[in-house]
């Protein structure tokens, strides 16, 4: 029971990473740091370690848990605090000089237990401006304004740096937060939307296909073809459906004959019940009709229309645009929240670049650290 009360109460409970956290103790002006071992939750208070057994604080952090996964389904990617080491999560450090940078000085850190050093800029790491600089950028770009519309804006908060700066930050960052989104599974809804749209690659007509929830307006899958109603979408198909972890009930598209054949390819079975029903007579003021995904496609023609085409169909404007569209930009259609809220997909933090991407950072850091 005190530990249900400790973790419904604000901020008592601190999330560093999945396994480690800190809870305020209720007696003195102190916090406890329970850590996951292989055994179990292990706590540092006294009732813990004298007694052996599972005290309130663990209990709090179960609680604590136990609710960021049922509060509306929600999977919550939350600031990243850095108050202990980045590698073994200890809190035996010592200031380790600075790092001089055009943006000013941050600090580094040593590990007393791992020996590893560290500075508590995670994700901008070697960076030579400031974090807020680079968030800033991507917001900007990915909003509408050019790469030197950008360097511009980026000026009058007394950041100079070159076009080619800003694409470079979108070409890094942009991939590092492609990695760890795709390993996250949207809720999406039964109903799906697909259409394409138009673009120029290196002066040639292309086609942006893309697969949009119905319900939440997620963006799931994205492909780049040649033809608009030849092209195999296939690939499309299957993506969306690896990502969403299923197939949909029902999938709403123009009358182009691709779409038709990649759902009886993908999605057709012999069981009625388990069928994906295509719905094709789509009329723009009908019942049944293709709004929500001309407005997306509405948002991309806004965000290419500053640009002179792109250099390559792989490129990483793109995938940004589609982590912009589902985890940044809020709308109105769904008073104000991202697709990703809808989604169950909850970005803390009034800077959802900075909380991406070191969620990513940190989750790739962990990832190199485990591989052999």
């Amino acid at each position: 029971m005190r530990g249900e009360a400790i973790a419904h109460a604000e901020g008592q409970v601190r999330r560093i990473w999945d396994g480690l956290y800190f809870v305020r103790s209720q007696s003195f002006d102190k916090e406890y740091q329970v850590v996951s071992q292989e055994d179990g939750w292990v706590c540092s208070c006294p009732d813990f370690i004298n007694r052996g057994t599972k005290c309130k604080h663990v209990w709090a952090v179960e609680f604590s848990i136990r609710i960021r996964k049922t509060v509306d389904g929600q999977r919550v990617i939350a600031q990243v605090s850095v108050s202990d080491c980045l590698f073994c999560h200890s809190q035996s450090l010592k200031k380790f000089g600075v790092r001089h940078n055009k943006s000013g000085e941050i600090q580094r850190f040593v590990c007393a237990d791992c020996h590893r050093t560290f500075s508590v800029n995670v994700g901008f790491e070697k960076m030579r401006h400031d974090p807020k600089a680079i968030t800033t950028a991507l917001q900007l770009y990915f909003s509408g304004e050019s790469l030197r519309n950008t360097q511009k804006s980026l000026r009058l908060l007394g950041v100079e740096v070159c076009p080619k700066t800003v694409l470079n930050w979108i070409r890094k960052y942009v991939g590092l937060m492609e990695r760890y989104v795709e390993q996250i599974t949207p809720q999406v809804s039964d109903t799906w939307r697909t259409d394409e749209v138009y673009l120029k690659v290196k002066g040639n007509m292309k086609y942006l296909f893309a697969m949009m929830d119905d319900e939440t307006r997620f963006w799931i899958a994205q492909q780049v073809s040649s033809n608009k109603g030849t092209s195999d979408v296939r690939p499309m198909f299957r993506e969306a459906q690896n990502i969403a972890g299923k197939k949909p009930k029902t999938l709403i598209s123009d009358g182009a004959g691709n779409f038709l054949i990649a759902t009886r390819k993908e999605w057709w079975t012999r069981y009625a019940n388990d069928r994906t029903e295509h719905v094709r007579d789509i009329r723009l003021g009908g019942r049944v009709h293709n709004n929500k995904m001309e407005r997306l496609n509405g948002e991309f023609r806004d965000r290419e229309k500053v640009m002179r085409g792109l250099k390559r169909t792989d490129s990483p404007i793109l995938k940004g645009y589609q982590i912009y569209h589902n985890f940044v930009r809020p709308h109105e259609g769904l008073n104000g929240e991202t697709p990703a809220d809808r989604a169950g997909i909850k970005v803390e933090g009034t800077d959802k670049w900075m909380t991406l991407i070191q969620n990513a950072s940190h989750q790739e850091t962990v990832n190199n650290e485990g591989s052999p």
